[in-house]
């Protein structure tokens, strides 16, 4: 008996440290991949198992930019979730609203102003980062505070959410102060994804429809996974300073593998000296080696 007992434990054990050892030459890909870039990039990556979890910089500081949409998209489907608004109310757009110097698809649409549904606001914001709808959810919802308070209140750390898009884009300076991690971002997408109960079953369906939708970052996580592969995800991006000094080039989201698996991935590229192409490339090979892993565990 005490011999079983010992191999069942040699075999757990070496079970254990093929998977490290696995995970390890991951992480060993990845920092092959940024060793030679004059940029600091941070990772996390997460399988839907709880498992196969690892990170570079995880704990490190780093502008959201636009991937604060997402977070402003589910607080407010939290508010519609308790009934304080609805996807299908009309919200006024007037011409005033649609600030000239932010991109805004919704703007170029409608630019005389329009009365929307909450739904299409949301999506716009969401799904094509638009600046202009991102501006009226956080007047709806009471300011980019309110928003912080809610992931406070919720129990994630490490996400700073002080200014809006007119103020952040306004000031190369702010964008510092809404920041994240790595790792709160991961967090932040397994939780929703995985626990069905944080949000309604509608808004639950909504939220990772229009992420799913995303037309933006063609050339980040998207870029070299196979086709059709579906990625719900939200990037976010900074312009570059006379320095020559790119702030935020970032992507997060899920990426759904053959066979109903998925793995959950964070990557920030900040303080970068290097050029727009090859900032979208890091993020874009990152993204490739943990398809490649992840499919070989498939096999």
């Amino acid at each position: 008996m005490k011999q079983i007992h010992l191999a069942l434990f040699l075999f757990l054990l070496s079970s254990g440290q093929i998977a490290a050892q696995t995970t390890e030459g991951l992480k060993q890909k990845i920092q092959q991949i940024i060793s030679t870039k004059k940029a600091v990039v941070g990772v996390a990556i997460s399988g839907n198992n709880g498992k196969d979890t690892l990170s570079l910089r995880g704990n490190g500081h780093f502008p959201l930019q636009s991937v604060f949409k997402l977070h402003i998209g589910l607080a407010v489907l939290s508010e519609v979730d308790k009934g304080r608004f609805s996807l299908s109310q009309k919200i006024k757009i007037e011409q005033k609203d649609l600030l000239p110097d932010l991109y805004s698809p919704l703007r170029d649409k409608y630019p005389k102003g329009a009365e929307l549904p909450l739904s299409e606001i949301l999506a716009y914001t969401v799904s094509e980062s638009d600046n202009v709808g991102c501006e009226v959810l956080l007047r709806l919802i009471g300011g980019p505070k309110v928003v912080e308070a809610y992931f406070a209140k919720n129990g994630f750390k490490d996400i700073s959410i002080k200014f809006n898009e007119e103020q952040q884009q306004g000031n190369w300076n702010l964008q510092f102060q809404n920041w994240t991690t790595p790792k709160a971002a991961n967090e932040v997408l397994i939780a929703f994804c995985n626990n069905k109960k944080r949000l309604s079953p509608t808004s639950y369906d909504f939220i990772w429809k229009v992420m799913k939708e995303s037309k933006t970052g063609q050339d980040r996580l998207r870029a070299q996974l196979p086709k059709p592969t579906t990625i719900a995800h939200k990037t976010g991006s900074s312009g570059t300073n006379k320095e020559g000094i790119t702030a935020a080039v970032n992507d997060i989201g899920i990426i759904f593998l053959p066979g109903g698996r998925y793995f959950f991935i964070s990557v920030f590229v900040t303080d970068s000296k290097e050029d727009s192409k090859t900032n979208e490339k890091i993020i874009a090979d990152i993204g490739k080696a943990a398809w490649d892993y992840f499919t070989a565990k498939t096999k």
